[in-house]
């Protein structure tokens, strides 16, 4: 038994040292200390080995397994640094030549106007506040004061999500949809809080509309409000003249033209003069020299009623713009989609 542990021994060693690779090697290990190997089937045999002699042959059988398993390290380290030396040698790399400059990314042009429009508010006192994008009825129209019969209920300007287990025909089938503004999120926000409340809310909104240059079926908006004691039209003049020259300049002029919303009364839409004639007239602004960049008005009483908050105690406003149309006006883009493309030549401008 002793013989046959120092030929097993011997012919270890010698394959060990022939073999080429790791995996070569790793044959050599399974063939003589696997579950089937040489060395294996001489210690299962113990059993045969007359007792007198067993722990001569026990201590031989594990020395004999130490110098297997030391000399498979060995040459394992060894084939591992021959193959790694062999792959540095294949991809060797010419230090002489020039680097190759990594592409360093930024925030996209809809991310940075969104940032820069918090940081305007955060500024002037406001919060952040973000909602779901899925919602129902009441929040994105009934407490907004919009009533049954409004247009934008219609499945023509609003995505309702259907509702399969619901057998009554119309529409719309439910009244879950994906929100098409970020307006409910100032109804749930003075759900939540009691005033005073100074709070902006940016997000996703969706409307189905055709893509075109100047309306997307997606896009980000960003809404506004306050509700305290004493706000008066002129809090909601001074705050968005602010935050227009922040935007577009100190000598970008701005304009409130009486237009009709919902959920505020009185509303207005707000004009900022056209950064390129002027002014004066051009056919980016179709020869008024002003351009429309957002909507906004006093919160309608009926809007504090659906909120619990007493009207005859607190007034406020609110306003709502779309970050792509800002950015558009911004940067003089003649095509919203331009925003959508991911064209890395285009949006590395910015």
């Amino acid at each position: 038994m002793i013989d046959e542990l120092d030929r097993i021994a011997a012919e270890a060693r010698e394959k060990v040292a022939q073999a080429v690779d790791l995996e070569a090697l790793d044959a050599v290990r399974v063939a003589v200390t696997g579950k089937k190997g040489s060395l294996t089937a001489v210690l299962r045999s113990m059993g045969t080995v007359p007792p007198e002699e067993r722990p001569l042959v026990g201590k031989r059988a594990n020395e004999v397994r130490q110098e297997v398993e030391g000399a498979l390290a060995e040459r394992r380290e060894q084939l591992a640094a021959d193959e790694l030396a062999a792959r540095i040698e294949a991809d060797a790399v010419d230090v002489t030549l020039p680097g190759r400059r990594p592409h360093v990314g930024t925030e996209h042009l809809i991310s940075q106007i969104v940032d820069e429009v918090e940081d305007i508010f955060i500024a002037l006192g406001y919060t952040v506040a973000s909602g779901p994008y899925v919602e129902i009825e009441y929040y994105n129209f009934t407490s907004l004061n919009a009533p049954a019969d409004h247009p934008s209920r219609s499945p023509r300007d609003t995505f309702y999500v259907e509702d399969p287990t619901n057998p009554s025909a119309g529409s719309p089938v439910s009244d879950v949809l994906l929100r098409t503004q970020t307006s409910p999120v100032q109804m749930r926000t003075m759900e939540a809080e009691e005033p005073p409340i100074y709070m902006i809310s940016p997000g996703r909104v969706f409307r189905p509309d055709t893509a075109d240059a100047n309306h997307l079926p997606q896009f980000t908006q960003i809404e506004g409000l306050v509700v305290d004691e004493g706000i008066t039209f002129g809090d909601l003049k001074g705050t968005l003249d602010h935050m227009t020259r922040e935007l577009f300049g100190p000598d970008r002029a701005t304009r409130y033209r009486p237009h009709f919303f919902p959920f505020t009364e009185p509303s207005c839409e707000l004009d900022v003069s056209c950064g390129v004639c002027g002014g004066k007239g051009c056919r980016f602004c179709n020869h008024t020299g002003w351009i429309e960049i957002l909507g906004c008005g006093m919160v309608d009483p009926n809007v504090f009623g659906y909120a619990g908050i007493d009207p005859e105690r607190y007034s406020g406003f609110a306003f709502g713009m779309g970050a792509e149309r800002i950015a558009a006006l911004r940067y003089d883009l003649p095509d919203l989609r331009m925003l959508m493309t991911g064209d890395m030549r285009f949006l590395r401008q910015f």
